[in-house]
């Protein structure tokens, strides 16, 4: 059983005609649980700021509008994810044998991206030999 976990959460564009990353949070989980609790808060955390309420008082009138039907609705496919029982036991079953697990979901703009892997994985990994390449 894997005990410790590192989870990350990026959303990735395009500026100047490069991919970009941007970070939006790292937590490292003391236990499973917690990493599942840590991914999902994340993936509401996102889906609120995309998809708040029009009767909010910080928003200015007219600043949301709404998107065509073409576009895919990210804040609903991470709520959706979240809710998922099936889905968050197939996350926890990869998780605890070891496996990088990642999820991710995207509009026209932006694509989201949360991962999460054992931290003691990550350490096996690292015990195993170097690939060492001949110097030509």
């Amino acid at each position: 059983m894997h005990d410790e976990f590192l989870c990350h959460v990026t959303a990735y564009g395009t500026c100047d005609g490069q991919r970009i990353g941007v970070p939006l949070g790292t937590y490292r989980a003391p236990t499973l649980a917690l990493a599942l609790w840590w991914l999902r808060d994340r993936a509401t955390w996102i889906a609120d700021r995309l998809d708040p309420q029009p009767e909010a008082g910080h928003l200015p009138p007219g600043s949301l509008v709404p998107v065509p039907d073409t576009v895919p609705d990210v804040p609903a496919l991470l709520r959706a994810w979240c809710g998922d029982p099936a889905r968050q036991e197939l996350i926890a079953e990869e998780l605890a044998a070891g496996r990088l697990v990642r999820i991710a979901t995207g509009d026209d703009t932006t694509e989201y991206e949360l991962l999460a892997e054992s931290v003691d994985a990550l350490r096996m990994q690292r015990t195993l030999p170097a690939l060492v390449l001949p110097v030509a």
